[in-house]
């Protein structure tokens, strides 16, 4: 009985070790409201399982709030965390605190959204220029080319979707001449003030002819304005990312294609990342990712079921 009495005792040692050893990485979102960043902790906590490791997830709640991002980055500094994955909700006011972490041995993994610094250990986003010059090609495609259109503009300082609103842009001026950007709003992260914005430029421009939104919260915004000054169908309207009402408005014809991220995979690589560099491994300084179109004729094609329905579930249950 003694004898076993001490295995036991090891054992129990042992397993208190081995929790002991677990690394600890501190991952910090623009915002934990969003649908987008629903599905990134998905495959971050996935990620966390599979390799062994435990997460802090912590952003603030909206996406406008840069100090709160900036005191939750420097307390998991203070915490001495292992690794760090940051997005920046804006990409100065970022650098100094990420900036802090290496200098304090931190491996931090910038992702979604860059800074102003290539002071970090790897990036890890979208494409989200290409991104961008994708959605004015298929809006382009759907005006035949010519006619007026508006932007729901995400929030300034946003490097991620400053690039998407940029290769939005360029596409048009340099390809479609016979397209005119007529106006230009920030939704600011927020689907009420998106509405807004939307109502606004149909309000000044009853002759539009197409509408591009940047986000999540713009595109769902903008969807409601089509829909509330019943317009949903005769202005086309391309939108970015995805959620369950996205979805339904894609399926009824407000929207005729969004423009969609994988944003579990960019939680999963974050992690992998960070726990690869941990293990002594050499890491590349940036992984992009590639967006894609889906309209309603997609949706049924496997390839989009895979990426999006796992992801839609997991959006449910929060």
């Amino acid at each position: 009985m003694k004898a076993a009495g001490w295995f036991v005792a090891v054992a129990l040692v042992a397993a208190g070790c081995q929790r002991e050893q677990r690394k600890v990485i501190g991952v910090v979102p623009k915002s934990t409201a969003h649908i987008f960043w629903v599905a990134v902790e998905s495959g971050v906590r996935a990620a966390a399982r599979e390799f062994g490791v435990e997460v802090i997830w912590n952003g603030p709640p909206a996406e406008t709030e840069y100090d709160r991002q900036i005191q939750i980055v420097d307390s998991l500094v203070a915490r001495h965390v292992n690794g760090l994955a940051v997005a920046a909700a804006e990409r100065k006011a970022l650098v100094t605190p990420i900036e802090r972490a290496m200098a304090a041995g931190i491996p931090v993994v910038v992702f979604d959204s860059g800074v102003d610094s290539t002071n970090y250990t790897s990036f890890v986003a979208t494409n989200n220029y290409e991104a961008g010059q994708m959605a004015a090609r298929t809006l382009a495609k759907l005006l035949g080319g010519r006619g007026k259109v508006a932007m729901v503009l995400h929030a300034p300082g946003s490097y991620s979707t400053m690039e998407r609103e940029r290769g939005f842009e360029d596409v048009l001026r340099e390809e479609f001449p016979g397209i005119r950007i007529v106006a230009r709003q920030f939704g600011m992260a927020d689907r009420a003030k998106a509405r807004a914005a939307a109502e606004n430029m149909l309000a000044a421009h009853p002759d539009l002819d197409g509408l591009f939104a940047s986000t999540e919260p713009s595109s769902s915004g903008a969807a409601l304005a089509l829909k509330s000054r019943n317009v949903a169908g005769k202005v086309r309207f391309v939108g970015f990312d995805f959620s369950a009402g996205m979805v339904e408005d894609l399926k009824a014809g407000v929207l005729d294609a969004m423009v969609v991220q994988d944003p579990y995979r960019m939680g999963y690589e974050v992690v992998r990342l960070l726990v690869e560099k941990l293990e002594g491994k050499n890491v590349p300084h940036r992984v992009d990712l590639h967006a894609q179109v889906v309209t309603r004729a997609d949706w049924e094609r496997p390839e989009i079921q895979r990426l999006l329905v796992p992801q839609l579930k997991a959006m449910e249950k929060r």
